[in-house]
């Protein structure tokens, strides 16, 4: 599906008739529904490439599994915070698990679907729903608060200095006091005529709020107020038809020291001044899920299934592994010595961070990996299926 950011009245004519014919449809929310399905996986429209044998040189194992519901149409990914597991499923349960052994510490009932991921900090759990509303537990899952927004609610809610930073569907940012669930601030912005309707969140740090948006935008706003510090293009949509122009950052920007980096589906990725927002540079690589940035390299997937690994000051290529085509590959996740991803078919895979060569792989269930992992130490990382699994896997 395509977001509320969606504005109608904004596509002409020809466009629309356009997008009907390449996508078969009869109507908007059919083609909204359509068009993002196949550009997020839900619909395969070219078939992953085999998994070839490879030569083990780590052994993994499944350290412990849980369930916690299916996502539906959205993005859950767990989070790890203070030795506990956090996930959260669309029925509306959230979950707080014990990272060594998968224990069930509580498990609360919203009484409503939820549409975004579980956020941990301030000594609040929160999670937000498909009607805008904003939910804040305390850490022994006892409702706080909750505070009504104005649409759905599409990824984690952040805490920063007492804030509680939450992003809607209708490209809004706002800041919410976590004290009480009243609402402080609100950053809004325009989109442009289509945008994907994705689960991409904010990442707050040093009191900045960074967010992607639609056409290729970075943003960075102050965490006490709302106010713009910069804007930034991270990608210039292209192309004749307005699916060929959607150029929209899908995934969560990464800060690094000075620098803060994103990358855009049909676009590409960039490193942007913190301080000015000025692009330092870029390069084109197209990606849905995300980066990760460890030790002086950037790690991206490629929307096509590639992993490159980039150097943080150039962009330049190190190396790139391609023997995962099309198999819809989660944000990198550095582990120690290793990259691990997920995929479609619920594989986690394990990457050396030196050369990217695959060095294990582990079948969690017939299932997507969620586009999130979370790294619970050194040699553990926690991932979410589409199912509603939850699995530590450890690097031995």
């Amino acid at each position: 599906m395509f977001s509320h950011q969606y504005k109608k009245a904004s596509l002409n004519f020809l466009a629309v008739i356009s997008l009907l014919m390449m996508t078969g449809c009869s109507t908007i929310g059919d083609l909204k529904t359509s068009v993002s399905d196949k550009i997020f996986g839900r619909v395969a429209t070219d078939a992953p490439d085999p998994l070839a044998e490879i030569k083990e040189t780590v052994a993994t194992k499944l350290l412990w599994q849980a369930k916690v519901g299916a996502a539906d149409d959205f993005e859950f990914s767990p989070v790890v915070e203070a030795g506990f597991a956090y996930a959260a499923s669309a029925s509306g349960e959230v979950v707080k698990l014990d990272v060594t052994n998968g224990s069930q510490i509580w498990r609360v009932k919203t009484g409503e679907k939820l549409s975004g991921g579980v956020g941990v900090g301030g000594s609040l759990v929160m999670v937000g729903t498909q009607k805008g509303i904003v939910y804040a537990y305390d850490n022994a899952g006892k409702l706080q608060w909750k505070s009504k927004l104005s649409s759905e609610v599409l990824s984690a809610p952040k805490y920063f200095d007492g804030v509680v930073i939450a992003r809607t569907g209708d490209s809004r940012i706002y800041g919410i006091n976590a004290d009480d669930g009243s609402r402080k601030w609100v950053y809004d912005r325009t989109s442009p005529a289509l945008t994907l309707r994705s689960s991409a969140g904010v990442v707050v740090d040093g009191g900045a709020v960074y967010a992607g948006f639609g056409g290729g935008k970075l943003v960075a706003v102050r965490a006490d107020n709302g106010k713009i510090l910069w804007e930034a293009s991270v990608a210039q949509p292209k192309g004749v038809t307005e699916i060929e122009r959607i150029a929209d950052i899908t995934s969560l920007p990464v800060v690094d020291g000075p620098l803060v980096y994103a990358v855009a589906y049909q676009g590409k990725i960039a490193a942007v001044d913190r301080t000015t927002g000025r692009v330092v540079w870029n390069r084109d690589i197209s990606s849905l899920s995300g980066l990760n940035v460890q030790d002086g390299r950037i790690f991206v997937s490629h929307a096509a299934g590639s992993i490159y690994a980039l150097d943080y000051t150039t962009g330049k290529t190190f190396w790139r592994q391609a023997a995962l085509k099309n198999r819809q590959l989660t944000a990198p996740v550095p582990l120690g010595d290793l990259i691990v991803v997920g995929d479609l078919e619920g594989y986690v895979h394990f990457l050396s961070r030196d050369d990217g060569a695959l060095a294990s792989r582990i079948k969690t269930a017939n299932s997507p990996i969620m586009p999130l992992m979370a790294s619970i130490n050194s040699s553990t990382v926690l991932a979410q299926t589409r199912d509603g699994g939850v699995y530590a896997i450890q690097v031995k």
